[in-house]
């Protein structure tokens, strides 16, 4: 493995492990604040650190206007809709049947891939249906982030991974705001104790500031799908998280069926007869062949 696939690779591995760790920390911090100051202040401490290191890179913080609705698309997509289904599941299942449901991700990539970064067809897939209204909002989640990661590749690619992750970041938190303002989400701080408090700072700072970065870092140089695969390894650390700090009960019939939901996720990337799941740079689509509308039709 040379240089260029390895700092991509580390870079993906970094965010799957902070990724990991955020659904027990969220599931922490949800004991003291609602969902909606939770999220919005975990944005805001997000969008602070990447306009830090965009300063320090040297980078514009205004991006090409062309390119506004595509960022404004991935901000509603990947910030606003995927954080809004992901905490208020949080709400009403655990940290470890989050994790399990987030292997379901590579799933929704590979296929998305096939069809929108190859031209390629689908294949088949194989879906585990949850029981419980907070396994169908984290389902539906993983389905969302799929298509903001496949959705923002040509953006991506042509403002880089630091440019891109801040405004995206930066339109999604202006879409909370009107949330948090109607819910007087500043209340909510006068009752965190050190550990919420930590706790959002670690999500704001660790997982949307570091976290964002290091994946868009990976996708700026990797393939979509070879990426996304890295999120086989993040219900294991949320297991390992959620056991350790919040003292999840172990039970066998959910780690038997996330093990099932990883096996179907490997079988599908892995299958043989379709070479077209797999994404081929060759055939990649630059933002020049994408229609005018792709990223908001």
């Amino acid at each position: 493995m040379n240089t260029n696939t390895l700092i991509p690779r580390l870079a993906a591995f970094g965010a799957v492990i902070l990724w990991g760790v955020s659904f027990v920390a969220t599931k922490a911090v949800l004991q003291e604040a609602s969902p909606v100051t939770i999220i919005f202040s975990r944005f805001t401490l997000g969008v602070i650190t990447l306009i830090f290191i965009l300063r320090i890179r040297g980078e514009p913080l205004l991006p090409p206007r062309d390119t506004w609705p595509a960022l404004t698309f991935m901000g509603f997509v990947g910030i606003f809709v995927h954080q809004i289904l992901q905490i208020h599941g949080l709400t009403l299942t655990t940290a470890i049947r989050t994790g399990w449901l987030i292997g379901l991700i590579p799933i929704w990539s590979a296929l998305l891939s096939a069809l929108v970064l190859t031209r390629g067809e689908l294949s088949w897939s194989v879906l585990t249906l949850p029981t419980t209204r907070g396994d169908l909002l984290i389902l539906a989640s993983t389905v969302n982030w799929a298509v903001y990661t496949v959705l923002g590749h040509s953006t991506l690619k042509r403002l880089g991974s630091v440019r891109t992750t801040t405004a995206v970041m930066f339109l999604g938190w202006l879409m909370l705001l009107p949330l948090f303002v109607a819910g007087a989400g500043w209340r909510d701080y006068s009752a965190l104790s050190g550990v919420g408090t930590g706790s959002i700072l670690f999500l704001g700072v660790g997982c949307s500031g570091l976290g964002y970065l290091f994946w868009y870092t990976a996708l700026e140089r990797i393939e979509a799908s070879k990426v996304a695969a890295f999120l086989y390894l993040e219900p294991f650390i949320t297991f390992i998280a959620a056991v350790t700090l919040l003292h999840e009960p172990v039970i066998v019939t959910i780690i038997l069926g996330g093990l099932l939901v990883l096996a179907g996720v490997f079988a599908v990337q892995h299958a043989p007869a379709r070479e077209s799941v797999q994404f081929n740079p060759a055939m990649q689509r630059t933002s020049e062949d994408l229609p005018e509308n792709f990223f908001y039709e």
